[in-house]
């Protein structure tokens, strides 16, 4: 093999390795967003229309 050929050969292992690297992060991702997907919605804990722990008491 010539030295082009082997450099060529190279970079194509290299990129073929990366791109499967990339695959692996965006199933990984998808996988990830999905099993959120699946939990509902969060709530959130403070903000506006939420009682903090210093609030007033309602009355009865």
């Amino acid at each position: 093999m010539f030295e082009h050929e082997i450099a060529a050969a190279a970079r194509t292992t290299d990129l073929l390795r990366e791109a499967a690297a990339y695959r692996m992060v965006r199933e990984a991702r998808k996988a990830r967003r999905a099993a959120l997907r699946g939990q509902g919605p969060r709530e959130r804990v403070t903000g506006p229309g939420t009682r903090g722990a210093r609030s007033a008491p309602r009355p009865a």
